[in-house]
């Protein structure tokens, strides 16, 4: 299968992504009591002795410490009401303490602390502000859907640092504002970064889970308590109603029924066992969600009611078992793909699938468009913009449509070779050297049909190099690689020889020709209207668009218009029949990492697009990734038939993978 790539993002969040998976909410509960003047300056002199210490032993990153002595710590936390302001301390011990002092400093480069805030704390999913800080570091993170993240900035944190021989202090206050109450819950977690000597770089928090800088249920809670408030505890336990070896889910959540604003996560062990401390009061236990994902099951989890327990203050309240449902989601793969026969009842069938696995796999937008006998038999919108602020997707909704761009880009290139404006086998420094790359010989050897083929040597993206430096893989011409930097570089060229912006061209080869309206390369108030939100778990993501546009990523589009690009290389216009019979042939073999199922059906990479050698005939099409928003469209030759799928989710994929099936192949 075509692996595709994510947008660039920050480095921080690169780090993330590569080191672990996104967990659930991680279940740890702090609580904070109320504190006298506290001095922010890094002496923890003025600090109860009473005040609780909460060890910092998660470790997040793929390396960790060698021992207590290499990285260890603790940190305490209360509140000044009349401040409306929490404060944290902490203690670290490091033998190797690394400051970076140089103009390059990043996150990575020396020891530091980024501390995260989810201040609303909604059952549902809320903003989190992140301040990331080191001596000559302060950058932060907001999610600007979330009304107290978007304001947050350095104005509400105030940080004081000390530094005694091996062990150094760190002392936060954060200005909560209107979200400051007491017997309220907040979301609260952080990162400590160790950089040792020896070139080693490791994290570690409080609680499980990733991406903290901007995942609400990657964070703890802790709730803001009056100084004689008196906890009770509530245990209990979850099961599967049936044996199963599926994991269970991680997490069960307690929400006070007389306080709304008080909730807090209590985490399952192995067995399903939770206990957690709350003030006494009425609860009602939830699950946190209807569905849960194992691998490539997903079970509706079926707790119709929660369950209520009165917790009683210093003693232990025993709460009612919670037996949860042990049946997968039904299969939705017909024996035969539903366009086949399509007609006026399939309409519903298509809904029901759509909409089922919104629901499962928690897909807030999609944007479907179907292809029969070579022609536009179905399109319709689903769900929301943005899980916020409700706004719906309709038909002016446009969408990243990520490395869908890439074949669009690569249709205006062929049509420029053959009118001779572009030769594919002449080597593009000849048109325009590249500086980049300049330092090895062979990128003289890169071709536009080495880009086209993704032959160039180079990687995806030079961002996912440690060095952040371009660099070849291999000698271009030799083998298959992936690589969105080819694309880049093939726009910069085809600006040279034709004395035009890249979108000017693709207006007058593409656009125009095909009837493309309504699609956006770059950033205008057009698209700032229509564009869709992303999301990472359901939660929007605000992401500026481009200023200029990215011929491997950057198109912005929607499913009923781009059918018009499919039907163009369906009936093979615009190009000479000889240039689709070279598109259309294997130019490379993909790559599959050890281990990685192959595809049952030959796949291959044509002019950019992927070749599929189905039961039904010849397919062609080509999916996009951009971490927040996926797509795929796919077309059969013979049948006359095909589909897109534009949607604004992490979460897609496994609709996604399964379109072909639905749609055409039927169960394999």
């Amino acid at each position: 299968m075509l692996k595709l790539p994510v947008k660039p993002v920050g480095l921080f969040a690169l780090c993330l992504l590569l080191c672990q998976s996104l967990l659930a909410h991680n279940g740890k509960v702090a609580y904070a009591y109320p504190l006298g003047k506290i001095t922010v300056d890094g002496d923890l002199s003025d600090w109860p002795q009473t005040t609780v210490k909460y060890q910092i032993k998660t470790n997040i990153s793929e390396t960790g410490p060698a021992d207590g002595a290499d990285f260890s710590g603790f940190f305490q936390l209360g509140y000044r009401l009349e401040e409306r302001s929490l404060y944290i301390a902490f203690t670290v011990t490091d033998n190797d303490f690394i400051e970076d002092t140089t103009k390059n400093v990043r996150f990575d480069t020396q020891d530091g602390l980024e501390l995260s805030i989810d201040a609303r704390h909604l059952p549902f999913g809320s903003g989190v502000a992140s301040f990331m800080y080191s001596k000559k570091l302060r950058n932060t993170n907001q999610a600007m859907y979330d009304p107290f993240a978007r304001s947050a900035s350095w104005d509400i944190a105030e940080v004081g640092f000390a530094r005694k021989g091996h062990v150094r202090y760190y002392e936060w206050r954060i200005d909560l504002g209107e979200q400051m109450a007491v017997g309220k819950s907040v979301g609260f977690d952080f990162l400590v970064f160790d950089k040792d000597g020896d070139g080693s770089f490791s994290f570690t928090g409080w609680g499980k889970g990733g991406y903290k800088f901007r995942n609400p249920n990657s964070l703890g809670d802790v709730m803001l308590l009056p100084a004689d408030e008196k906890l009770a505890t509530v245990a209990g336990k979850v099961n599967w109603d049936r044996p199963m070896k599926e994991p269970l889910p991680g997490q069960v959540r307690l929400h006070a029924v007389q306080n709304p604003a008080c909730w807090v996560a209590a985490g399952l062990d192995s067995m399903g066992n939770y206990s957690v401390e709350v003030p006494g009061g009425e609860y009602e236990i939830r699950l946190p969600d209807s569905y849960f994902q194992s691998g490539k099951n997903v079970y509706a989890l079926g707790q119709a009611t929660p369950l209520v327990i009165s917790a009683k203050t210093g003693q232990m309240n025993p709460a009612p078992g919670l037996a949860i449902a042990g049946t997968p989601v039904p299969d939705l793969i017909p024996d035969k793909g539903v366009l086949h026969d399509f007609g006026p009842a399939s309409a519903g069938k298509v809904d029901h699938f759509i909409t089922t696995y919104q629901k499962y796999y928690q897909i807030p937008g999609v944007s479907l468009a179907l292809i029969k006998d070579g022609r536009l038999v179905y399109y319709k919108t689903y769900g929301v913009r943005n899980t916020f602020t409700g706004e719906k997707v309709d038909e002016h909704t446009l969408f990243e449509a990520a490395s869908v761009t890439k074949p669009v880009f690569a249709f205006a290139v062929q049509r420029l070779a053959e009118r001779g404006v572009i030769d594919l086998d002449k080597p593009l420094y000849l048109y325009l050297p590249y500086e980049d790359i300049a330092y090895d010989e062979r990128y003289k050897l890169i071709t536009a049909r080495h880009v086209l083929t993704h032959r160039t040597g180079f990687p995806n993206w030079r961002w996912m190099n440690k060095d952040g430096k371009l660099n070849l893989l291999f000698t271009p011409g030799t083998k298959y690689n992936y690589s969105g930097e080819g694309f880049e570089y093939l726009k910069m060229v085809v600006e040279k020889i034709t004395g035009k912006k890249v979108e000017q061209v693709l207006q007058e080869e593409v656009i125009q020709p095909v009837g493309l309206y309504h699609t956006f390369f770059s950033r205008n108030d057009s698209l700032k209207q229509m564009v869709a939100n992303g999301h990472f778990d359901m939660l929007p993501v605000y992401d500026e668009l481009p200023a200029s546009p990215g011929m491997a990523y950057s198109m912005h589009t929607e499913a009923r218009i781009f059918t018009r690009f499919m039907l163009y290389l369906l009936e093979q216009k615009g190009l000479n029949a000889e240039t689709y019979h070279t598109m259309l042939q294997k130019q490379s073999d993909f790559n599959y990492d050890p281990g990685e199922e192959k595809p049952a059906i030959p796949a291959y990479m044509g002019m950019s697009l992927e070749i599929r050698e189905t039961p039904f005939g010849k397919s062609f099409g080509h999916g996009g990734n951009n971490g927040d928003f996926r797509c795929h469209f796919e077309v059969y030759k013979d049948l006359k038939m095909g589909y897109v799928a534009f949607t604004n989710a992490n979460t897609a994929y496994p609709m996604l993978s399964v379109l072909r099936q639905f749609l055409v192949e039927g169960k394999e």
